[in-house]
């Protein structure tokens, strides 16, 4: 049992290069341990590749790894050294199904180490020494153990193939260059992998750069992956906390509504209650009079009838019943009628809202690039609606709040706060993110197609509220005869085909808004990068009566 655990620390420190005791011991990446020595001239001979491996477990290094000796290895290898031991080969060391078995040994051969080029044969450590002592052997071409060492040799004249054919791309022998390929273009093999090793170093750089711009979009990836997380996380909490708010806020309503029924209620019903016990009270003495008059009436004797009839006169004033209306069962049908139309209120503010609040889209993906035909914007499209209450009282909208017209005459709007107060302008409906497409119909003078942040000011003759002259806003300007684009009081001129029609591409995400002129074909006349902070709305701003705007329905 002794002697087996002391075969087990040979087997453990030994080098699978040398099949020695390890000397001056490191340890490469991937875990195994090798003499530096060994290691180093089996990596010297994989230089040619570009790449470096591990002798044992295969795995490959792009860079070659830098060699530091394991103190703590070389410390447990002395110790063996002086019990007298020395590692004798192990198991592992010899050559399985899968491995270069070592053309000399006899008997059970053990792995090869290298194979020649020259010999075409394989060799252990052992076997290999001549070549590494003998002047003549040192001059061979040694490379990591090979089972194809017979593709290195010319089937038709058993010779070595040194020299490569440029014109067939392929590997013949110095016999095959005086014959068969004679006049060829032929280069050394050497020269050959030299210059095919450029090439391959331009490639894997290539892939080099394409494998970190990867893992920087990864990480950028995954950057959004947690900003969203955090962002859905907020948005959660804070519209939980508002969802909570209002339905307190509707409990108190209703509480509000019961409280006041309940107090209606009783006024009400004591008043009724009120006014039946004095009917009642009026009943029984009538009742009693009634009784005392029928006596009178029955009595025989004439003196004492006409003595008691005075007082049939003296009866009081009465309460009568008829001159109390009751109502069909309406008492409470106006709080009913109002509770009704608050909450058809509140559905359609949800709807309207909730809508926006749907068509609200989180693009985690990388932007996509801008279409390039209008097939291709068609399949962004996004049907547009104009919000009233935001329409300037000189515009009149009309076919289902898709067209806009300048009017002479002011429309009888309703207030507002949304509503601008004295620029000719209107914004959508829609609040807008991702990648969207519409298209405007123009008539008149000129109009200003834009867009604009949803919290634009609305009130007075300023900058604030004018399209295209804040920061909060982007409009293209189109005339009859020119074009151009206005932004936070900038005005740039623009050059195009003349067209009555106008595209306006948004990719929010990437911060792209680009405006097209469009007719038979697609003409771009002006592009945006910038960065967008909140969703958008198209708009559009007018100048002069009779114009009209329509946002179009795509197909």
């Amino acid at each position: 049992m002794a002697q087996k655990g002391v075969q087990m620390d040979q087997e453990t420190f030994s080098c699978s290069i040398c099949l020695d005791l390890l000397k001056d011991p490191v340890t490469i990446p991937c875990g195994h341990s090798y003499c530096r020595n060994c290691i180093k001239g089996h990596w010297d001979g994989e230089d040619w590749k570009g790449i470096h491996s591990c002798p044992q477990c295969r795995e490959t290094f792009l860079q070659r790894p830098v060699l530091k000796k394991n103190t703590m290895l070389a410390d447990l290898v002395e110790q063996l050294k002086k019990t007298g031991l020395q590692a004798a080969p192990a198991d592992h060391c010899y050559a399985g199904a899968e491995d270069v078995a070592c053309d000399v040994c006899s008997g059970r051969k053990l792995k090869a180490i290298k194979s020649c080029l020259v010999c075409l044969a394989s060799y252990c450590k052992k076997h290999l020494q001549p070549h590494r002592d003998a002047p003549p052997l040192q001059k061979h071409k040694l490379i990591d153990p090979s089972k194809k060492l017979q593709q290195h040799i010319c089937p038709r004249r058993d010779e070595v193939m040194k020299i490569f054919c440029r014109t067939d791309q392929q590997s013949i022998c110095y016999l095959c260059l005086m014959e068969e390929h004679k006049g060829h273009e032929t280069v050394t093999a050497a020269a050959e992998r030299t210059e095919r090793q450029k090439e391959l170093e331009g490639s894997r750089q290539q892939i080099q750069q394409r494998i970190q711009d990867a893992e920087k979009d990864v990480k950028l990836l995954q950057q959004e992956v947690e900003a969203i997380d955090q962002s859905a996380d907020k948005t959660v909490e804070h519209s939980q906390k508002i969802f909570t708010k209002l339905i307190r806020l509707l409990q108190k309503r209703s509480s509000d509504v019961k409280q006041q029924i309940r107090s209606q209620q009783e006024t009400e019903g004591s008043r009724v209650k009120e006014l039946q016990k004095k009917l009642e009270q009026e009943i029984t003495e009538l009742k009693r009079k009634d009784a005392e008059l029928k006596q009178l009436s029955q009595t025989e004797d004439h003196s004492q009838f006409l003595h008691s009839c005075p007082s049939v006169a003296a009866l009081r004033g009465s309460t009568h019943s008829s001159s109390i209306k009751i109502r069909p069962l309406r008492h409470f049908e106006d709080v009913t009628a109002a509770v009704s139309e608050l909450r058809d209120k509140l559905q359609d503010i949800l709807r309207e809202e909730w809508t926006n609040i749907s068509l609200t889209e989180v693009d985690v993906l990388l932007s996509e690039p801008e279409p390039k035909s209008r097939a291709g914007f068609l399949k962004c499209s996004r049907e547009i609606t104009l919000d009233p209450n935001t329409a300037n009282t000189q515009l009149l909208l009309s076919e289902g709040n898709r067209k806009v017209t300048a009017m002479e005459q002011q429309q009888s709007y309703s207030s507002h706060p949304d509503r601008f107060s004295d620029w000719w302008q209107v914004l959508s409906r829609e609040s807008l993110t991702g990648r969207c497409y519409w298209e405007v119909e123009w008539r008149g003078e000129g109009v200003y197609v834009a867009v604009a942040y949803k919290n634009i000011s609305r009130a007075g003759f300023c900058h604030e509220c004018l399209f295209g002259h804040n920061n909060k806003s982007w409009s293209l300007r189109c005339y009859t005869d020119s074009y151009s684009f206005d932004h936070n009081k900038v005005r740039t001129p623009v050059s195009g085909p003349r067209s009555s029609r106008i595209g306006v591409y948004l990719d929010h995400r990437a911060g792209i808004l680009s405006f097209y002129s469009v007719s038979e074909t697609m003409t771009l006349l002006h592009r945006v990068q910038t960065s967008f902070t909140q969703p958008l709305c198209a708009a559009v701003r007018f100048y002069s009566h009779g114009v009209t705007a329509e946002f179009i329905k795509l197909k």
